[in-house]
């Protein structure tokens, strides 16, 4: 009986984090998150961190940064990325982001750029050098 408590259970906090991960852009809160859950805030909160390890809005967070990585290698604008990932300001957005990533997005946007055309134009180097020489790629 207890083993289906817990099922039922994950399988609702679960249920939030996957609405957390389709709706990372829209303006979406705690309020929101639990409802999916069918559980009151604080309760949520609780369960979520002991299953995930952060809270909720640190796991919304982390989504909106990586998608943003995704969209700035890309090449985006700053601004529409901002916009994209659900942040109601660029500079909330690019605080956020270097306090996370541990740069600015337009720094990590021009090294994504370069890191692009490195690989474009030396293709091989993006590949591992034991898978390389395993395949007679290299001399």
């Amino acid at each position: 009986m207890e083993q289906y408590e817990k099922l039922y259970l994950y399988k609702r906090i679960v249920q939030s984090k996957l609405f957390i991960d389709k709706h990372f852009a829209d303006n979406i809160d705690l309020d929101n998150i639990a409802d999916q859950a069918c559980f009151s805030k604080f309760h949520f909160i609780r369960l979520f961190k002991s299953i995930y390890g952060r809270s909720p809005h640190n796991y919304l967070i982390s989504v909106r940064i990586e998608k943003a990585k995704k969209f700035l290698t890309e090449g985006v604008s700053v601004l529409d990325v901002s916009l994209r990932v659900g942040f109601d300001s660029p500079t909330s957005f690019a605080a956020t982001f270097k306090k996370m990533v541990g740069k600015t997005p337009s720094a990590y946007r021009g090294q994504a750029m370069i890191k692009k055309l490195a690989i474009t134009a030396n293709p091989l180097s993006a590949v591992p050098n034991c898978f390389a020489q395993t395949h007679g790629w290299t001399k």
